[in-house]
């Protein structure tokens, strides 16, 4: 049975990370709060998304941080407190902002489609993961987990890609592509941040202006807060029972 980790645990640049690379790079360090984003393919214009890869390439030059190096995301967490703020709050903010727009068939936007990634995120929680926050907007898919360890990280989110694709597709009638190969990942690096970004996924469908059945929204009641019920709920948009 695989052993989760019994506190939370943020972002040590110092230990062994887990790295893989597609377009972006991704992160996984056992135990740490993970904040993860999917989108579908067609959510994210090539245009806007190599124009936002060059403009993150250029800042990074800029401060001496080589974006080619596998490690640079680590090099960057060593920087000033104040450098990393303004690397977040300039690239991970146009990111987000780009996927609220809400481009694409945004197929999410249907609840028994939003059913099924919703159910899927909450399979396997308490065993293989535990999952703190998450929503699932039309064209994306936000969330807050630990995980026990690197490769634990990397499997599941394969494995909620690949599972929810072939459901939805089959849900839908149709086959081919649905997730974008690449996912966003952020290691949490403090308190101030873990609850920042809890904030930000609770928010997401009313700074989207989405309405009531547009999204699916999930709250742990018990991640990380002592002496609080075990009991689950979902939503969808406010208390409607999935």
């Amino acid at each position: 049975m695989t052993t989760l980790p019994t506190t939370m645990r943020f972002f040590e640049p110092h230990d062994h990370v887990a790295i893989t690379r597609r377009q972006l790079p991704h992160w996984a360090q056992a135990g740490t709060v993970c904040f993860i984003t999917w989108r579908t393919h067609d959510s994210m214009p090539k245009a806007v998304l190599e124009e936002w890869l060059a403009a993150r390439d250029r800042w990074l030059l800029q401060h001496d941080l080589e974006p080619s190096a596998a490690d640079w995301h680590a090099q960057l967490a060593r920087c000033d407190p104040k450098l990393v703020a303004e690397f977040h709050a300039t690239f991970t903010a146009r990111w987000q902002d780009a996927l609220d727009v809400g481009l694409g068939e945004c197929l999410l936007r249907r609840p028994d489609v939003a059913q099924i990634v919703s159910r899927s995120l909450l399979c396997f929680d308490g065993t293989r993961y535990e999952m703190i926050e998450f929503v699932v907007m039309p064209n994306h898919v936000h969330l807050l987990a630990t995980f026990p360890d690197a490769a634990s990280m990397l499997a599941q989110c394969k494995a909620w890609k690949h599972f929810t694709a072939a459901q939805i597709n089959h849900q839908v009638g149709r086959s081919g592509r649905f997730w974008q190969q690449d996912a966003f990942d952020h290691l949490v690096r403090h308190t101030a941040q873990f609850v920042r970004l809890r904030k930000y996924i609770a928010e997401n469908p009313a700074q989207a202006q989405l309405q009531a059945g547009e999204f699916v929204h999930y709250s742990s009641p018990h991640a990380l807060r002592e002496g609080a019920s075990h009991d689950r709920s979902i939503t969808r948009s406010v208390m409607t029972t999935l």
